[in-house]
Formats: C-alpha cells, sequence, structure tokens
C-alpha cells in the first residue's frame, strides 16, 4: 500500500484486536486519512469538514442535507466513529446539533481526538464500547428522539455479524423520530448476496427503503459500498432527483418495486445465522 512513504512517522495506536491504526496524510484531495492494518478507514479534512472524500460518505451526507431543513440541529447516534467524519460534518452544516457516538476502541479513539481535535463547543459525546451495548445503556430520553441513526461499524475491513441483524437494527430503530432516517454502510461484492440481506434485514424493521450506490456497485460487477437509507415514515420522493443530483456520479438510487426486487429471496439475518461481511481483496486499497 504505496502512500508516499510517511507511515513510519504517522501517529499510530495498537488495538484491542492488535492492529495497528494511523493517522496519515491523505493522497488525494488534502485532509488527513484514518488506515486500520491497511484499510482506509475515514477521511477528514480539518479545514474544511464538509469536504467528504470517500464516495459512500458522500452519499450519506446527501441524505442528511435533506433532513429537516436545512440548517438545522439534528439529534443524532452514530454507531461506529472511525474519525468522526459524519459527526464532523453534520456539527459543520447544523451547528447546534446533539450527537451522541459509539466507538469500539479506546486507543483509536484517543489517537483520533489528540491528533484531529474535534471542533471547539461541539456537542459530540464519545462512548466507549461495542455498539450494541453502547446502545443499551444511551439516556432513555432518546428513545423516539433521533433525526438520523449512522451504522458504519468496521472491525478492520469488515462489519461484525452482530451488528448485521434484525435484532440490531431494531434495537437501534428504538431511538429514531417517527420521521427519523436509519443510515447504514453496507460493504459487498460480486452478487451482493451480503447486501442483499442487510436490504431485507433493514425493510424488516422500518417499512421504507432506499439505496443508494455507484451504478456498477448497485449491478453487483465489482466490490463496493451500498448506502441503505430507511424510516418508518415514507421517504420524501423529491429526495431522488437531488440525491441523483448530488453524485458522486454515476449515481443509481433504488426505490419502491426495485428494492423490493433486489432483496427478493435473501432471508433476514438473525443474531443466530449472521455472518460478518465479505472482506475485500487486498488490493482494493491501492494507491
Amino acid at each position: 500500500m504505496a502512500r508516499g512513504g510517511n507511515e513510519a512517522s504517522a501517529p499510530s495506536a495498537r488495538l484491542l484486536d492488535g492492529a495497528i491504526a494511523s493517522i496519515v496524510p491523505s493522497a488525494f484531495g488534502g485532509g488527513w486519512e484514518l488506515d486500520v492494518d491497511g484499510t482506509p478507514q475515514s477521511h477528514v479534512d480539518l479545514d474544511d469538514p464538509t469536504h467528504l472524500h470517500f464516495e459512500y460518505v458522500a452519499r450519506m451526507g446527501a441524505v442528511i442535507d435533506r433532513l429537516r431543513i436545512p440548517g438545522q440541529p439534528l439529534t443524532a447516534i452514530h454507531l461506529g466513529a472511525g474519525a468522526l467524519t459524519i459527526p464532523r460534518y453534520v456539527e459543520a452544516t447544523r451547528p447546534g446539533s446533539r450527537q451522541q457516538v459509539a466507538e469500539l476502541e479506546p486507543a483509536l479513539w484517543d489517537l483520533v481526538r489528540e491528533n484531529l481535535p474535534l471542533p471547539r463547543g461541539a456537542s459530540i459525546r464519545v462512548r466507549i464500547g461495542d455498539a450494541r451495548a453502547v446502545l443499551g445503556r444511551l439516556p432513555a430520553g432518546l428513545i423516539g428522539a433521533a433525526d438520523l441513526v449512522v451504522s458504519d461499524v468496521y472491525s478492520g475491513a469488515q462489519t461484525p455479524a452482530h451488528l448485521t441483524t434484525v435484532e440490531f437494527y431494531t434495537e437501534a430503530a428504538r431511538f429514531l423520530a417517527p420521521d427519523g432516517v436509519l443510515l447504514v454502510n453496507v460493504a459487498d461484492g460480486a452478487g451482493l448476496a451480503f447486501a442483499r440481506r442487510q436490504v431485507a434485514t433493514v425493510a424488516a424493521v422500518l417499512e421504507h427503503v432506499i439505496v443508494l450506490a455507484e451504478v456498477q456497485t448497485l449491478k453487483g460487477r465489482r466490490f463496493g459500498n451500498l448506502v441503505i437509507a430507511a424510516s418508518r415514515a415514507p421517504l420524501p420522493t423529491e429526495w431522488l432527483p437531488r440525491l441523483m443530483a448530488a453524485g458522486p456520479h454515476p449515481a443509481k438510487v433504488a426505490q419502491g418495486a426495485e428494492v423490493v426486487e433486489f432483496a427478493r429471496g435473501a432471508r433476514v439475518a438473525t443474531d443466530g445465522d449472521a455472518t460478518d461481511s465479505p472482506k475485500p481483496s487486498s488490493s482494493l486499497f491501492d494507491r
């Protein structure tokens, strides 16, 4: 993995599983990347937190921009911290937002806090622990109050199985306001068997679902990230052309019958039969 030879002096920390997390200068577009054993986890631009470099994160940002009135503060819960790219984006675009973040790795959070500090005065509370355990100890006042819940949890390059199940999504959905939106980052490859199960699983909890991805990824022709957006309330149809226009391009937003067809035949994932997300080829992240 070539990033210009800066790794040797990069700030780093050893995680609970022995992996090494490092903060390295981004080779693309400025800013910094959080890297865990060769897998880029987050991109942060401290000078411009609205700069969302990774395509799937930009798609999440496009959905977040549609929530409520633009610029209005949100109540948000983030499962999976990384370098807190999305919480920083929400704070920059919607000052005054109240945000809770779950992060499993205390060493990773210390690394990020020391080297990529959060904006002064931001109301972002980071809670250390497994995402499901953190959900269980969030303040009761957040139940039914969150405008946004984001699930973007990775251990290395994979999402752990227990964070992909109908039981997990049911617990996360308890915190959504009646029109709140759940965003899920799903990584998958050819055939999209894992992604199809994830769409079926989320749809078993929340009735209204759309899927955003790059066209070839949504067709299952290459490994990539898909963003699931789901809510108890109908997702406004006027969102769709705006989401398409927001890119990155070439963009695809699946809805309605297309989502039903995408998930057809896929089994809902449960705590008894779920699997980790597929592991991408190490060459995927070569620069």
